[in-house]
């Protein structure tokens, strides 16, 4: 296409964009906005958790076994007394 011819349609094409743009924005936008909060790296990690205090006596039970401090019947009695069986 050459001439008025041409120009007309980069118009017309201009104005089809700009009204889908202004329809797009007022139907709310559609992914403009993100779908869930994004993280915030200025808050410090969580501290990683703790062992449970029974996991530290059983740790020093075994050690202790190891050792020959404690035998197996007095290692397996405590275990069970630390684990509630």
């Amino acid at each position: 296409m050459f001439g008025p011819g041409r120009r007309m349609a980069r118009r017309t094409a201009r104005r089809t964009t700009r009204r889908q743009m202004y329809l797009h924005d007022a139907m709310g936008g559609g992914y403009s906005e993100p779908a869930y909060d994004e993280p915030s790296y200025d808050e410090p990690a969580p501290a990683p958790p703790q062992q449970p205090q029974y996991l530290v006596e059983l740790e020093k039970l075994g050690q202790l076994k190891e050792a020959g401090v404690i035998d197996e019947t007095e290692f397996e009695a405590k275990k069970k007394q630390l684990l509630g069986i």
